[in-house]
């Protein structure tokens, strides 16, 4: 009888005879064995895969079934120097487990014992006390689930996280608070569809660890940028137990969102795994094979390259790192049904040879899978060593800084800032124009989870990072932010107001530009984490959504922006052609507040701080006259037409209709009209 293991598809697959094909890849292991762990952690049985092709070790295993716990025990060369780290004492996850069970338990040893051959450790490091890989095969009923497919000319993007969204929901049912369960919930997923988004975007919920120090301190990795398990979703935002139940709970979630018309991005975290450097933890690929998964420094190969921060990258110039993150987007897509991907740091993704390359193996494979030719591909352009906004091929979005920083500036008044805000607002052209790149490459944000919240950037000079332990010295210093005329929290109704305005006159600004615009959640009602700009170990009421002191008006305010670009083309144009006498679909005219257009020197006097936008489109009932004011006194604009009315404006006081050829615009404020 032929035996008829195959070296693929990688990981486990169940057989209708009762074993499991096991498949795993290492170019430099001697033997791979497979460990059934039992609920006690007792180990049950080891079977060595008896074929390698290629590369791969495989072949047949008994004892594996849904739900079984298993591990891997990969021995071979110890060697650091050469960057060979196998050490047959750990248990390592699979990396193509679809479901991860437990975590760290950081009082055993896990680390590398990069100054220790593996025959000279102690018992305990042999104890199965960590994660464990978990066979997860999923019967799930998606029943009539479609994805959305919104254009990206109609969404709207919603940072979002998990835990943090409904952790406080009164109206969630407080036993799956925090959790998919929870995000799925009609209270949640109604909360999602009053303000109008069409997509969430969700931080880290591929399986992260935990770090050790942070637990020592009392805090938690919130964010989740620690990835170990691309291919399972984090434990612990589920409600069903960790044992394969995390799964079905995940595509619930995307099958509630989806019935809801919201699709579902993924905040990715392939540019780095939870391993660290030569001093981290072995956990997963360090001990299968180091030197294909991760790019080491080839003068010194027991280093690691690091462009990402986090002590290692991982080594996208080799064929297995890359099918590791090719097989992991194609299984979210096919299996999990998700909409779209947000790659962390992309640019370390493209670094074939330590330096940038817009013609990577990664960014090909992307380019020409079809599995991913439907969904949405947005890119953080920058890593640690490189910024590269505008530098992705068109077939991406990018995380547009520039209109974070170019917004933020003109709003708090700086010196010279209109030219740039008038780039931003019109889809950042300076950027995309010159390779051919429409304005939905740019995914517009004024804040993201990394920094301050709306709510703080009108309301601190300066970051306040106390609670996370490291005196103040972790987070960016130089925030572009404004506190107003106090720091933090005041009762001077003047400073209230005027920071009242400045949200929305921010959420203006992000929902009525071309490009994508992208909402930080809980932005919408005032979330503030008290001057914290770097809340990612804050696991509790610092980042978790206050929704019994959420601002309803701010809310409602978003609410109407965003169901004035839904309803207007004009207020989302793909393209910009910028002169109103052209035949193109849609345009933008800029106007001085003295009601003539803006000439070339207008855009370098250091002292404007105003100008009226005109939008208009061939596909639109209305023109739009968008005014804004970002200097410290009124300013009256004499329109260039009449037959205008007001449709919205941060100032509560404004109220013009159509009474004359003139309005006045207070300081810091916008005002659109409409004709």
């Amino acid at each position: 009888m032929i035996d008829a293991s195959t070296p693929y598809p990688l990981g486990v697959s169940l057989l209708p005879d009762g074993t499991a094909d096991v498949a795993v890849y290492s170019e430099t292991a001697d033997s791979v064995t497979v460990v059934v762990v039992d609920d006690n952690g007792d180990e049950v049985s080891a079977t060595a895969l008896r074929h390698r092709t290629g590369h791969v070790f495989h072949g047949f295993v008994e004892g594996l079934s849904n739900g079984t716990k298993y591990g891997l025990r990969v021995d071979g060369p110890w060697d650091p120097a050469e960057g060979l780290r196998h050490n047959a004492n750990k248990l390592l996850l699979d990396p193509y487990a679809r479901a991860i069970a437990g975590s760290v338990d950081w009082n055993e040893s896990v680390f590398s014992h990069h100054h220790e051959a593996p025959e000279t450790l102690n018992d305990a490091d042999s104890a199965p006390s960590m994660m464990l890989s978990v066979v997860a095969v999923s019967e799930f009923d998606w029943g009539s689930d479609a994805p959305p497919r919104t254009p990206l000319s109609h969404s709207v993007v919603y940072e979002v996280h998990v835990k943090g969204f409904t952790a406080q929901h009164p109206d969630v049912d407080e036993s799956i608070r925090g959790t998919y369960a929870g995000l799925a919930h009609p209270a949640a997923v109604q909360t999602l569809v009053d303000l109008g988004v069409t997509a969430v975007e969700l931080l880290p919920v591929h399986q992260f660890v935990q770090d050790s120090h942070l637990l020592e301190e009392g805090r938690r990795n919130y964010w989740g940028y620690n990835s170990i398990g691309f291919l399972a979703p984090h434990n612990e935002y589920s409600s069903a137990g960790d044992t394969g139940g995390q799964v079905d709970e995940f595509k619930s979630m995307v099958k509630a969102m989806h019935a809801a018309n919201i699709e579902v991005i993924l905040d990715v975290v392939y540019n780095h795994t939870a391993e660290g450097n030569h001093l981290g933890p072995t956990l997963s690929l360090k001990g299968i094979d180091n030197r294909s998964y991760y790019r080491l420094v080839e003068e010194e190969r027991s280093s690691y390259f690091d462009t990402t921060g986090t002590g290692n990258s991982l080594n996208v110039g080799h064929p297995a790192a890359l099918a590791l993150i090719m097989d992991s987007l194609r299984y979210w897509v096919t299996e999990m049904h998700v909409d779209g991907f947000r790659f962390d740091l992309a640019s370390t993704l493209t670094r074939q040879d330590s330096d940038l390359d817009k013609h990577s193996a990664f960014l090909d494979l992307v380019h020409q899978d079809p599995t991913l030719a439907s969904v949405k591909l947005i890119a953080e352009p920058w890593d640690t060593h490189g910024y590269q906004v505008g530098g992705f091929p068109a077939r991406w979005s990018e995380w547009n800084g520039k209109f974070r920083d170019d917004v933020r500036d003109f709003w708090r008044g700086e010196a010279g800032s209109l030219g740039a805000f008038a780039q931003r607002i019109t889809g950042s052209p300076d950027v995309y124009e010159s390779t051919r790149r429409p304005t939905l490459a740019s995914v517009n944000f004024v804040t993201a989870h990394d920094g301050f919240t709306l709510a703080d950037l009108n309301s601190y000079d300066d970051k306040h990072n106390d609670a996370n332990g490291e005196n103040n010295e972790d987070g960016e210093s130089d925030n572009r932010s404004w506190g107003c005329g106090a720091e933090g929290p005041t009762e001077d109704d003047g400073v209230l107001a005027l920071r009242a305005r400045q949200q929305r006159n921010h959420l203006a600004t992000l929902l009525l530009s071309a490009g994508v615009p992208m909402i930080l959640g809980g932005d919408e009602i005032g979330r503030s984490q008290h001057g914290n700009n770097n809340a990612y170990c804050q696991d509790n009421e610092i980042s978790w959504y206050d929704w019994a002191g959420a601002d309803r008006s701010l809310q409602q305010f978003t609410a109407d922006l965003i169901a004035l670009r839904t309803e207007h083309p004009a207020l989302r144009p793909t393209w910009f052609r910028h002169d109103s006498d052209s035949d193109a679909a849609t345009y933008v005219d800029f106007y001085r507040a003295d009601g003539h257009k803006l000439a070339d020197d207008d855009w370098t006097d250091g002292a404007a701080h105003s100008l009226m936008v005109e939008l208009a489109s061939t596909d639109d009932d209305s023109t739009f006259g968008w005014l804004v004011n970002s200097s410290g006194s009124a300013v009256e604009f004499t329109l260039p037409s009449a037959d205008w009315r007001q449709v919205i404006s941060s100032d509560p006081d404004q109220a013009y209709e159509s009474s004359g050829p003139s309005i006045l615009i207070r300081e810091h404020s916008f005002t659109l009209l409409a004709r």
